[in-house]
């Protein structure tokens, strides 16, 4: 369906506000003489403008070009005068609230189906409206972590020339994004700081998130309806700030490293063991949540991707506890947003990073992998070892392949194969994986091309570990839907690990359905 042609500003502070003069006030004015009739009416509404002005108020998140999902019901919300009635008028429905003493109102759209043509959402009270010009109804996902998640499409469009060369033709203005990026908070804000929705276009393009962007126009492609993403990511970042308060009680490192956080004990989480080495204030636990997810919290939304990791694995970084981290931010957003089953896909950490823990990351990731309502993208085959990989188009496409398959039911293959189990027999080890899809391959990708696969060339990176525990490079063969995987030098291996680790080039496991194999290791966790 095409957008209604209509001559909009990409970029909008907020909604638009009308005043009615007070009636009353206008019926005294008739009974003085001319002179004084002018000078009170118009004091009279310079006064009503003043006192309306303070009086009716959108939550920050509603402003004009905005996205609301569809198929549920929307929470809209703000203040006014205590006792007053709001109403708002959307879609064709009119909603009502009634201000309570401390002038808070909330009502509830009935499920909205999805629209691409321009809607306005007027919301009065008394005298005064407030207008959102060009909403849309689609789907909206939350787009966080750090700088991978934050790196826009222009950082990335200076590396890679076809990036570049295409940017010219995305005008999508049924794409959206709107960015929270307000400073940490030690208690949940009850709004978010001003901001606007941007429509995508050649020129607002670039300051998007480049993997959300990939992500949104997979899905916009795909679905044929409005995709607004909503970007919370903050560069150099670890996972504690996103975590709500409460989620920290469900695992004794968490807990510890919440008391110290409210201490704010820099010193004693860096000391902790799978503890967190926290800069300033925005690295603290529930800091980043309670600024710019806990404003969010009724705002209907489809689901989470998330590219973090990196900051917690680091240099002086400890990597232990991610996997309880990953799942208490899951269910923390979940039980915040009241919808326990909102979908997270998250993308496993890529070749590189800055310091030796990134393989141990990957795996505390991998262990997530099969938790419900939950994917991992696989980057570990993609260019570039620096902490900053250019190739974000990939990264949006294997999360939107998630979201396709599991949430919209597409039947497309989703993931590559993850590891599933391993038996030993005859001094090898038979590896067993899970979304194998048509098969298993031996394949190589070259930028953003298609993997393809490659008779005759050995599988990479596979490693034996002997009954001391050194390891040792091992040859690894496909047959059928398990790898065979063994070596001269280990006659009776303990465990078996895949791309394990810090800059594992040239990972060539895949599925037939050109999805890599996620690195993984038997090795009991220390």
């Amino acid at each position: 369906m095409a957008i209604a042609q209509k001559s909009i500003n990409p970029i909008s502070p907020g909604p638009k506000i009308s005043f009615t003069p007070c009636a009353s006030a206008a019926k005294s004015a008739l009974h003085l003489p001319p002179p004084m009739k002018f000078t009170f009416l118009l004091l009279t509404l310079i006064h009503a403008v003043a006192i309306q002005a303070a009086d009716l108020k959108l939550a920050a998140i509603f402003s004009d070009h905005m996205v609301l999902q569809n198929g549920v019901s929307v929470t809209v919300w703000g203040t006014a005068d205590a006792g007053a009635m709001v109403s708002v008028a959307f879609a064709g429905q009119k909603q009502s609230a009634v201000a309570d003493g401390e002038g808070r109102w909330l009502t509830k759209l009935d499920s909205l189906a999805v629209s691409e043509a321009p809607q306005t959402m007027v919301v009065s009270c008394g005298g005064m409206e407030q207008k959102c010009e060009d909403v849309l109804v689609g789907e909206v996902w939350h787009a966080s972590g750090q700088s991978n998640m934050e790196m826009n499409v222009g950082s990335v469009a200076a590396g890679l020339e076809v990036v570049k060369a295409q940017m010219n033709q995305w005008n999508l203005p049924a794409i959206r994004f709107r960015s929270v990026k307000p400073g940490e908070s030690a208690t949940p804000l009850s709004e978010v700081a001003p901001g606007s929705w941007q429509l995508c276009s050649p020129s607002t393009v670039t300051n998007f998130s480049a993997a959300a962007f990939f992500f949104a126009r997979r899905l916009h492609a795909e679905l044929k309806v409005p995709v607004g993403v909503i970007d919370t990511s903050r560069g150099g970042t670890p996972i504690e700030p996103y975590i709500p308060l409460e989620a920290f009680a469900d695992h004794s490192t968490l807990r510890r490293e919440l008391e110290l956080g409210d201490q704010n004990d820099l010193a004693g989480l860096k000391a902790l063991p799978g503890g967190v080495f926290a800069r300033d204030a925005n690295w603290l636990p529930g800091r980043l949540f309670n600024s710019r997810l806990a404003p969010l919290a009724r705002f209907p939304v489809r689901g989470v991707i998330w590219y973090q990791g990196e900051s917690n694995s680091g240099v002086e970084e400890d990597p232990r506890e991610y996997e309880q981290k990953m799942r208490a931010l899951m269910n923390g957003w979940r039980a915040a947003f009241h919808q326990e089953k909102l979908p997270f896909y998250f993308v496993q950490l890529p070749v590189g990073g800055a310091g030796d823990n990134w393989p141990q990351l990957r795996e505390e990731q991998r262990r997530c992998a099969g938790l419900p309502h939950a994917g991992m993208a696989v980057t570990i085959d993609l260019e570039g070892s620096d902490i900053h990989p250019l190739n974000k188009v990939d990264v949006g496409e294997r999360l939107a392949k998630w979201a396709l398959a599991k949430d919209y039911g597409q039947p497309i293959a989703f993931s590559g194969p993850l590891f599933s189990r391993a038996e030993m027999a005859d001094g090898k080890f038979l590896v067993h994986f899970e979304h194998v899809g048509s098969g298993l391959m031996v394949g190589k990708k070259v930028g953003l091309e298609v993997p393809v696969e490659t008779p005759g060339i050995a599988l990479k990176h596979f490693e034996l570990q002997n009954e001391a525990g050194a390891w040792f490079p091992a040859d690894a063969e496909i047959a059928g839907q398990v790898v065979i995987v063994k070596s001269a030098q280990v006659q009776n291996p303990r465990s078996v690990r895949y791309a394990f680790s810090k800059v594992p080039l040239g990972c060539n496991l895949y599925n037939r359905d050109g999805l890599p194999g996620a690195p993984f290791t038997t090795e009991e966790k220390k």
